[in-house]
């Protein structure tokens, strides 16, 4: 068990040592973010803008205007809301290749409350024209797209969490690109469509769906922005009905845009088990979890109700 904040810090040392037009900077959160380890080693390539997002993405544009690879880091919550006008117009506007790391990702922030729980991120950057939207389900895949990011030309955000999470991917998976997902498990009964910490929950919820003669199809769709569209339509095809489960507001996130492609695409019934309209609160990750109903449960549940109703073609 890893967290994938841990696995994006190491990356990010070993780009560095790739390559020296990397550069980090950090809103004096870099013990938080695990931008310290690259602070420590490539200190002249690393920048503590302190308790300021918008000096953070603003710093980071004018670095990229200069050829150089920006990594800028802090919590989600605070990078994605206090910073929103200045990624918006410095970023994603002219497109500039400037990588935005949202760490403590979703309610799993746990006891730090609501203030630090970022349950609309990945719906506000979805939004903006010209970005690309990434989420980690495990180290092995955060240290991955962390080397992915620096290789997509403009703009990205990384989503991150902060606690440590079952291994999803073997060590040697390298096959990961922007508008890519990930089938890691084939079945012919219901797709789930799933990111983050819920592939974890999604393959429990298939191992119990499988007792009962229904056969998941999972994928993991760790890139939201662009959608890996014809992997799920596929899926979709063969299986006729869909659950996305996300540690995300059901507004906004890979929930809608799942929704928007089966209903342009190929339509078929479908749930969503995610954050049901509701901003989070102070308790330990795993209450979280069980309160706003982001366990293999509720999959489970959902894969029975759309099952019951599937799309036969």
């Amino acid at each position: 068990m890893k967290s994938t904040r841990d696995a994006f810090g190491e990356a990010l040392l070993k780009l560095g040592s790739l390559r020296e037009d990397i550069v980090v900077l950090d809103a004096d959160l870099a013990s938080s973010t695990r931008a310290s380890a690259f602070s420590g080693q490539f200190g002249d390539r690393f920048f503590n803008v302190g308790v300021s997002e918008q000096d953070l993405v603003q710093s980071a544009s004018g670095m990229a205007l200069c050829g150089k690879v920006p990594f800028a880091c802090s919590f989600a919550a605070f990078l994605v809301t206090r910073a929103f006008d200045q990624i918006r117009t410095t970023v994603a506007m002219p497109g500039l290749n400037v990588k935005l790391v949202g760490t403590h990702g979703g309610i799993t922030v746990g006891e730090d409350g609501i203030t630090h729980q970022a349950t609309e991120d990945i719906a506000l950057m979805r939004s903006l024209p010209n970005m690309n939207v990434l989420v980690a389900a495990d180290a092995v895949a955060a240290r991955e797209l962390t080397f992915l990011s620096a290789e997509i030309e403009g703009p990205v955000y990384l989503r991150l969490g902060r606690e440590p999470v079952p291994e999803v991917y073997e060590n040697s998976e390298r096959d990961f690109e922007a508008g890519g997902g990930r089938m890691l498990k084939e079945g012919d009964g219901v797709t789930f469509c799933t990111c983050g910490i819920m592939v974890n929950e999604a393959i429990k919820a298939a191992e119990i769906l499988e007792k009962q003669g229904i056969n998941a199809e999972i994928i993991d769709c760790y890139s939201i922005k662009p959608l890996p569209e014809q992997l799920i339509l596929s899926s979709l095809r063969r299986t006729g009905c869909c659950v996305v489960a996300e540690e995300h507001n059901v507004i906004g996130g890979l929930s809608e845009a799942v929704a928007r492609l089966t209903a342009t695409g190929f339509p078929v019934p479908m749930r969503s088990v995610a954050i049901n309209d509701r901003y989070g609160q102070s308790g330990s990750p795993k209450e979280l979890q069980e309160y706003y109903g982001l366990t293999y449960r509720e999959i489970v549940g959902a894969a029975a109700q759309v099952w019951a109703l599937r799309r036969r073609s």
